[in-house]
């Protein structure tokens, strides 16, 4: 093996190496984040049954179960581009969108006041992420073989 093929070998394995690592490390942050999520939920609960209380207690808690959403996909995103060794753009479309869907949804709760333009673009947003995952996914059909 040459100098150029060992040290591309070396760069590859370390690439997967650190790739997995971030990827445990995600798991790790995302399963502490729920059980953090639903302990808090419960304490909440337990603490004051009040209309108020209860909503902000479960708006807080779908905060929490959203962000690990977000960082599952990150790491289902980890797991493809070891698989593949190629950038796949759908989970980072799902990313987005799950992230714009969090902050709309603390918007529509009260809980966080934003302007006319903010929520516009929230709304665009929205539309063009469906939008690339539409498109994505069409363009994904049409580039598989027929196994017909």
């Amino acid at each position: 093996m040459s100098g150029v093929a060992r040290s591309i070998w070396l760069l590859e394995h370390g690439q997967d190496l650190v790739t997995v690592v971030v990827g445990v490390v995600l798991i790790i942050l995302s399963a502490v984040l729920l059980i953090s999520g639903v302990t808090d939920f419960t304490h909440r609960l337990a603490e004051s049954v009040s209309a108020h209380a209860v909503t902000v207690a479960v708006t807080t808690l779908l905060d929490e179960v959203l962000l690990v959403l977000i960082l599952v996909e990150v790491v289902h995103t980890v797991v493809l581009s070891l698989h593949s060794h190629r950038l796949v753009a759908q989970p980072f479309i799902v990313i987005g969108l799950v992230a714009v869907i969090r902050k709309l949804l603390f918007v529509l709760s009260g809980q966080v006041k934003i302007g006319t333009t903010q929520l516009a673009l929230l709304l665009g947003m929205t539309a063009v992420f469906v939008a690339g995952l539409i498109v994505v996914s069409r363009f994904e059909k049409s580039s598989e073989p027929d196994l017909d």
